[in-house]
């Protein structure tokens, strides 16, 4: 039998006492038995992107941290595929996100020369290989004092590993992995940034899994629904109702046709050719999910079976065509590919449905599940690479492709965490669902949430529920659809009840709603404002509901973060923070505004209410441009007197 020994480890703090008594916080090594009373920290769970940024933001703040991750690797998914940053808006989200673009920039442009491919490739930073996204969190955490991190740490969802005292936690309980022995960690603020939510729950937050019905919060395309992809209709079979189903899971793999980088793709030892069988009728008959199929002829489809008689592939509109039949591949540096889910395919690698135990499993569940899904991932690729069943024209094309022999190099290549789109999605004082990312008109903004944290963009994107079924024109729930840059108020992350927990990665949303927020650059935004806030609850020795929303969001913008986006006004602006104040203030709402424009008296009249500053005429003909007016009265609301 195992023998686990129990140790007490706590984390350092920063000169504020604890919310409720003197907390043991020094980070004690697993041998030591002394354990100090001094003040306490920030324990983070998980070693997301969330979750660093939450380190890093905090410690930048003076707090000491402990970043708690579960493998041997921090980084989350840009470390393990996810290397083409899925954004809509490129500056709708700023601060330590931007930040990690700008090194990755920088990497690329210090190794082979700003005019290089891989400088090209890299997209300004966004699009970046998983070694490189692994290499610059690692250099962020390095160049930040303060922050512990330890790996193989596992939190295991049970209540009993959370010692709590009222609302507050006092302990969380974690197991080593390499050691296996268990240790205490106690601090003033824990954040939950796993992607499944699991310290949270076992805190006894409430949370959702599934998917809620049209009926409920009048989202479209909620619950059972079936559209092509790219189609504006429901179709056959869509009942809008609500179910426990959660959107599958994959690994985004690293794949290259370059062949001094190419490893053949292993056939898996548990390889099930019964899978993968329904993709023989979709290669030779050129079916796909694309609404593109709606108007494919009966002379086209007659054309195709001639072709398909002569060994050459069928021609039909929107048709992926070889390994992108299987994958949706976009171009990264050094030749590689950032392969993800083939939106318009039956089958690709994907795996609905086994996964919706997911979120509520013990981790030797996840860790059996994430087995599977490799090895039937290796098994698509293999076949459609092998298989004689398919046509020979498929299968060549297929060959020209295979792992990155430089990537994961100690796991055979292959992404060492499965894709985790939606875990448990946690309850808390502010429910973000569609109609948050959605205009509320034609060409305006979604609603402003004025206890903003982030601005953020991404469509509504949801990928299937369910296997293939016959007679469907998609797989159940794959959907997406347009949103535009929306503001994320702060109660997303912040429970109503446990008063000294954070969770920027699980955060509360329906189904829909989370579907959006759940991209790793607005995680990256909503843990740096989680690392901040912890700060602000420690040094005034509030609980975290208490945190005084306009000082939050005034520290972020002096770290440059974006909460509210407008199309000409970047960070770096002398007048950004004062217009993203008044923004979130209501006084503008349009996409852009015109600084150099002459300002009128009802105009600076309002800019003074909001600002709660006494209004004076002369200023008119001091500072007659909005810029110039934006720019007094904001200093003068922070205590100085700015003149032009």
């Amino acid at each position: 039998m195992e023998r686990r020994t129990f140790i007490k480890q706590t984390a350092l703090g920063t000169g504020a006492m604890a919310l409720s008594g003197s907390l043991a916080a020094a980070a004690v090594g697993l041998d030591s038995k002394r354990s100090p009373e001094a003040d306490a920290g920030l324990v983070v769970v998980g070693g997301t992107p969330g979750g660093i940024m939450t380190a890093i933001a905090a410690a930048r703040m003076g707090m000491k941290v402990t970043l708690l991750e579960r493998t041997d690797h921090i980084g989350g998914l840009p470390a393990n595929g996810l290397g083409a940053t899925d954004i809509g808006t490129r500056g709708a989200t700023g601060g330590l996100f931007l930040e990690f673009v700008n090194r990755v920039k920088k990497h690329y442009t210090e190794q082979y020369g700003a005019d290089s491919p891989q400088v090209r490739d890299c997209e300004g930073g966004y699009h970046f290989e998983p070694s490189v996204g692994e290499q610059v969190f690692e250099q962020m955490i390095a160049e930040t004092p303060g922050i512990t991190v330890r790996k193989m740490q596992q939190f295991d969802s049970d209540p009993e590993n959370v010692k709590k005292e009222g609302s507050r936690i006092r302990s969380i309980r974690i197991y080593d992995r390499s050691s296996g022995r268990f240790s205490e960690y106690t601090a003033a603020i824990f954040v939950d940034a796993t992607y499944e939510g699991d310290l949270a729950a076992a805190a006894g937050v409430p949370f959702e899994v599934g998917r809620e019905s049209f009926e409920v919060y009048k989202e479209p395309f909620a619950g059972r629904v079936y559209k092509y992809w790219g189609g504006k209709e429901a179709e056959a079979g869509s009942t809008l109702q609500g179910d426990n189903a959660i959107q599958s899971f994959n690994y985004r793999l690293c794949l290259t046709d370059d062949p001094k980088l190419r490893m053949p793709v292993p056939k898996p030892e548990h390889y099930r050719r019964d899978e993968y069988l329904s993709l023989v009728e979709d290669v030779k008959t050129g079916r796909h999910t694309g609404v593109q199929m709606k108007s494919l002829t009966a002379a086209q489809i007659k054309e195709n079976k001639a072709r398909v008689a002569k060994g050459l592939p069928p021609k039909v509109p929107g048709m992926p065509e070889g390994m992108q039949r299987l994958v949706n591949k976009v171009r990264i540096p050094n030749n590689k590919n950032d392969a993800n889910n083939q939106h318009m395919a039956f089958i690709s690698t994907d795996l609905p449905e086994e996964n919706w135990p997911w979120p509520t499993s013990s981790w030797d569940w996840r860790d059996r599940f994430a087995q599977r899904q490799k090895e039937y991932t290796l098994g698509l690729l293999w076949f459609a690479q092998h298989d004689e069943a398919l046509p020979e024209w498929f299968r060549k094309a297929c060959l020209e492709w295979g792992l990155a022999r430089d990537e994961y190099t100690d796991n055979g290549n292959f992404p060492r965490q499965v894709y985790v789109r939606e875990g448990r999605r946690m309850r808390g004082r502010y429910f973000f669902t569609a109609g948050d990312a959605r205009p509320e008109q034609p060409g305006k903004r979604p609603p402003l949430h004025k206890d903003s944290i982030t601005a953020s963009h991404y469509a509504i994107d949801s990928h299937a529920v369910r296997k293939r079924e016959e007679g469907r024109v998609h797989l159940d729930g794959f959907l997406s659809y347009g949103t535009a840059p929306y503001t994320v108020p702060y109660g997303v992350m912040v429970p109503r009840e446990v008063g000294n927990l954070l969770m920027p990665v699980p955060v509360s949303g329906s189904h829909l709603g989370f579907s959006t927020l759940r991209m790793e650059p607005c995680w990256m935004a909503l843990g740096h404002a989680a690392g901040v806030a912890s700060a602000l609850a420690v040094r005034h020795k509030q609980p975290v509901q208490e945190v005084d929303t306009a000082v939050l969001q005034e520290q972020l913008l002096r770290q440059k973060a974006i909460l509210i986006y407008f199309k000409q006004i970047k960070p770096d602006d002398p007048d950004y923070a004062a217009l993203q104040f008044f923004a979130l203030k209501g006084v503008y709402s349009a996409w852009s505004v015109a600084m150099d424009e002459k300002i009128t008296q009802d105009e600076t009249e309002t800019l003074a209410r909001a600002a709660g500053v006494d209004a004076d005429p002369a200023w008119l003909r001091t500072s007659p441009t909005r810029a110039g007016m934006i720019r007094r009265i904001y200093g003068l609301k922070n205590g100085k007197n700015i003149t032009d």
